[in-house]
């Protein structure tokens, strides 16, 4: 059944205006451009004021090296950063605030585990299982350290509508699994794949010292996580950025299992990250110092948790519902439009604030560009899941997504949009 079709059956279109969640006012860039629909929050958020004036008062009042100085202003430097911590660690739900190691973002995250766990724990003959839903920011990191160290990449199969397929994945999991990653949320079709099922499926049939990794790009800005409770299972590694929910660009982390950290061997070398250096042998500082070498990036952690701050405060259970209102109004509004054709899970449950689609006849880099004109920005490509687009079978789809500064005029003015483009190439 089509998404115009069971919508038809449910009682026709959903005409409902939504108004947004966070006001347009608290961000800059929006309250500027008034007739700016900016429908691509799932490649990067904008910023409210809130972000942007921590930032700015680290820098104007705090600002010196944490962690080395033993005067008052650099002691306050690494208060800042430790509070930071603190409060990204509480908005993840993680008691452990050490077991946050902050990074540039998702894929550096991913990139540590792979090179820093993989390298020292993945050999000739084992196996790491992703799936064809990944970004590849979780796809290439582990099908290169297969091929450094003699594994086999197996890759799970997905069902008829972008979800993943369960039975497939337990097909391909057994004991010679070593590493299972997989997204929670999709960044290209929404879907919300179901960690703990997952999870206890990888523990049920995987050897003991298999690891399961997440890429939670694009569920810690729309989701409400608890890291530490039952929701999510047993889960080893949550890498997340900063970027995507209102915090700044190059922010991010990774939140690993203590025991699997500890005997880790570090990232990068330098800086903080090392406790004492002899002629021959050098020993790290301990958790979260140790895979955080360098000056560390205080303003953009200062950025990010008051980011989490300002979400807190719109309640994350909120920002679910806003987000479905819309992709809800969307779905019915772009499935209504003849030659359009959308992807992803039928049930919109499982879904996260994702459109993407694609209009007979027209590429989606000119559905882009013609959108663009009418001051609708949405996202069309690959969307850095080629694998994913080879199973549907497209060379790329556009893509609209929304956040908590999205309402129904976006949707409207995405749908306006949709239809002038159409009747432009019918035209020709």
């Amino acid at each position: 059944m089509t998404y115009t079709e069971e919508r038809a059956r449910k009682g026709g279109p959903n005409t409902e205006r939504h108004q947004s969640l966070a006001p347009r006012s608290d961000f800059p860039l929006l309250a500027a451009n008034p007739a700016l629909h900016y429908l691509d929050s799932a490649a990067t958020a904008q910023k409210p004021s809130v972000v942007l004036d921590a930032m700015r008062e680290f820098y104007e009042r705090d600002y010196a090296n944490p962690h080395r100085g033993a005067y008052a202003l650099s002691v306050r430097a690494t208060d800042r950063y430790h509070d930071s911590r603190e409060q990204v660690a509480r908005f993840l739900g993680v008691a452990d605030s050490t077991r946050l190691i902050f990074t540039r973002g998702t894929t550096e995250s991913l990139n540590l585990v792979a090179t820093a766990w993989g390298m020292e724990h993945v050999g000739h003959g084992d196996e790491i299982v992703v799936t064809a839903l990944e970004h590849h920011a979780n796809f290439v990191p582990w099908q290169q350290l297969a091929r450094q160290r003699g594994a086999t990449l197996r890759i799970c199969s997905l069902t008829s509508d972008g979800r993943l397929d369960l039975d497939s994945l337990a097909s391909l999991v057994g004991q010679r699994t070593r590493v299972v990653a997989f997204n929670h949320v999709s960044n290209a079709l929404g879907t919300i794949n179901p960690v703990a099922e997952i999870t206890a499926l990888v523990r049920r049939r995987a050897a003991r010292n298999a690891i399961v990794v997440i890429d939670g790009a694009q569920a810690a800005p729309h989701l409400r996580l608890r890291l530490d409770g039952d929701d999510l299972g047993d889960v080893d590694f949550y890498a997340f950025s900063g970027h995507k929910m209102l915090g700044p660009m190059g922010s991010g982390g990774l939140v690993g299992r203590r025991s699997l950290l500890e005997t880790m061997r570090p990232y990068q070398m330098g800086g903080d990250m090392i406790e004492i250096v002899g002629d021959e042998e050098t020993t790290w500082n301990v958790l979260p110092h140790k895979f955080e070498a360098g000056t560390p990036n205080v303003a953009d952690a200062v950025g990010l948790a008051a980011a989490c701050g300002y979400l807190e405060s719109l309640g994350m259970d909120a920002v679910r519902a806003h987000e479905l209102a819309l992709l809800e109004l969307a779905v019915d509004r772009l499935g209504a439009i003849e030659g359009v054709h959308l992807f992803g899970p039928s049930d919109l449950a499982l879904r996260s604030g994702v459109v993407s689609f694609t209009l007979d006849g027209v590429h989606p880099h000119d559905i882009a560009t013609i959108l663009d004109g009418e001051g609708v920005c949405v996202r069309a490509g690959h969307h850095c899941a080629q694998p994913l687009m080879r199973r549907l079978e497209v060379p790329a789809t556009a893509r609209a997504s929304f956040y908590v500064y999205s309402d129904s005029k976006d949707v409207e003015a995405l749908v306006e949009g949709l239809q002038k483009t159409r009747a432009l190439f019918a035209a020709d």
